[in-house]
């Protein structure tokens, strides 16, 4: 009997997706499972950093996304106490490389897990599952009838036991961000109702000195749809010495790496992993050497990925503390260096497939 699709991934989001179209672009055929029997209206906004955009036009696709984003010129770090910029890095966009593909006229069974930080498979793997990080967040979006006239910056505000944020998605859609701890000053409380969630937000930052205008975006936004969340991760040792992969089965994206959001780079680093497993899979199933294809895949993927979940972790401790010394430092320094370890998570290229 003619086998069918050999390679079966789970989950049809971001890391799932792409990692069918990165195996298409080979040659190499694979069938992609979701739970949901429609498509789903979720989530608020991706950002995709140079990192991505090396990914995605290894994808071949690089082109039809930057259709459709708005480049950010700037990333600001408000202090919440005075008001003042603590650090200020221009940004530019960096073109990759796109690829070239080749045929298979065979494949073999591989089960990929794309099925996000809930996964089955990562359970099935023995990886432990992801912790706590004490903190939670909201997202939301605020639409205008007609341009909202904010400059392409990336504006983030640090301290007092919060971190929030905003940036243009469109001319007319503003996304912002409230990260809080949810034992400080009864907060633990806001989630009870949107109306409650609302006025903590908007009382919380009417207490430290950050801009109307972007108190204004959040009074702005629809509340119906928000909902705060845990932030979790998996712990680094986890990625370093966990089972990531096991013979012929393996995980991706957040089923893989679920890190906190204070980098941006959960999405950013899931399509990274895709253009690799991609050329990693393509490779050994030219060779009949799938156990092996899949162990280089952890083999590259297992220490970037647990620097990138340790220093989201980090830097989110820090900009979010309301301690005294630590206020200090990072209005002194910190909000020059945490600006640049943007830049700098980003600067990675997952190559061609």
């Amino acid at each position: 009997m003619e086998p069918v699709e050999e390679i079966v991934i789970v989950g049809a989001g971001i890391a799932g997706l792409a990692t069918a179209l990165g195996l298409h672009r080979k040659g190499v055929k694979s069938l992609v499972l979701e739970s949901s029997p429609t498509l789903r209206s979720t989530g608020f906004a991706l950002g995709i950093w140079t990192n991505a955009w090396r990914a995605l036009d290894a994808l071949e696709i690089g082109n039809k996304a930057r259709e459709h984003h708005l480049l950010v010129e700037r990333v600001t770090v408000l202090s919440p106490s005075s008001g003042a910029t603590l650090g200020e890095i221009r940004l530019e966009e960096i073109e990759g490389k796109k690829s070239t593909v080749g045929q298979l006229e065979r494949c073999f069974w591989v089960l990929i897990g794309g099925d996000g930080i809930n996964s089955v498979v990562a359970k099935y793997l023995g990886l432990k599952k992801p912790s706590f990080s004490g903190r939670l967040a909201i997202r939301g979006l605020a639409e205008y009838p007609t341009n909202h006239g904010f400059k392409p910056y990336f504006i983030q505000i640090n301290g007092q036991g919060f971190r929030a944020g905003m940036i243009p998605c469109t001319e007319r859609v503003m996304y912002w961000f409230f990260a809080w701890h949810p034992s400080v000053n009864g907060s633990e409380k806001a989630d009870e109702s949107t109306t409650a969630m609302r006025e903590f937000i908007v009382k919380t930052l009417s207490n430290s000195k950050v801009p109307k205008e972007i108190i204004e975006v959040i009074q702005r936004s629809e509340f119906e749809e928000v909902r705060s969340s845990p932030l979790r991760y998996r712990s680094p040792f986890s990625l370093l010495f966990g089972d990531i992969t096991k013979r012929n089965i393996c995980v991706i994206g957040d089923a893989f790496h679920p890190m906190t959001p204070d980098l941006g780079q959960g999405g950013c680093l899931a399509l990274e992993d895709t253009v690799i497993l991609a050329r990693c899979l393509s490779e050994a199933v030219y060779q009949n050497k799938i156990e092996e294809g899949l162990e280089e895949f952890a083999k590259i993927r297992r220490w970037r990925c647990a620097k990138v979940v340790t220093i989201a972790y980090v830097v989110g401790l820090l900009q979010q503390s309301g301690n005294w010394f630590v206020r200090i430092l990072r209005e002194m320094l910190l909000g020059w260096f945490m600006a640049k370890a943007l830049l700098k998570i980003p600067d990675y290229d997952c190559g061609n497939l």
